[in-house]
């Protein structure tokens, strides 16, 4: 029973993240675009997963700031939440996510680095394909369904932002988005 019911739960996640990422790209979840504080989303995604990480045993931290976007906030918490889910699922005992905001010229940068493992020698754009899980990932426990990184793409390229794996010399991988401060420009 617990088998079937963890298997439905994740098919039912993999569902609504199709369900997700088809809204996104025909354009049918338009909603108005707003005044975006970076910070203030990066501290809720601290509040819903820090307990979690803690219970894991590492550790989730915000720091900086970066000057506000005009976005849709939901869409650009969720990209945050994946970031630092995906993060949280390959730091080990005593691991550490950070989640630095900074203002770089006319881009907001929203940067999240753990001390996991890395992608290793997998090309770095593959990991943003529908469905790809890395050789870290493959595996079953670390509960992903190999869409996150993709909506998380999808969301900041119709912000017109751009989102990118940096692997570290050492342990740890950082994902970078930057976002136009002005916000798209077909606003």
């Amino acid at each position: 029973c617990h088998t079937i019911i963890s298997e439905s739960e994740r098919l039912s996640r993999m569902a609504n993240e199709l369900l997700t990422l088809q809204h996104i790209e025909e354009g049918t979840d338009q909603v108005m675009m707003q005044r975006v504080n970076l910070h203030a989303i990066a501290e809720d995604v601290a509040d819903a997963l820090g307990p979690l990480i803690e219970e894991r045993g590492g550790t989730l931290e915000v720091t900086g700031e970066a000057p506000d976007v005009l976005g849709i906030p939901d869409r650009l918490q969720q990209v945050i939440y994946n970031l630092v889910a995906n993060a949280s699922r390959f730091i080990g005992e005593g691991g550490h996510i950070v989640v630095k905001l900074e203002g770089l010229a006319d881009r907001s940068v929203v940067s999240v680095l753990d001390d996991g493992p890395g992608f290793g020698n997998v090309d770095p754009k593959m990991l943003f394909t529908r469905f790809y899980r890395g050789d870290n990932s493959r595996a079953r426990n670390t509960g992903g369904t190999g869409l996150g990184l993709s909506i998380a793409k999808e969301i900041v390229d119709r912000h017109e932002g751009t989102i990118r794996l940096v692997d570290r010399s050492g342990p740890g991988l950082t994902v970078r988005m930057e976002l136009p401060v002005g916000g798209p420009s077909h606003v």
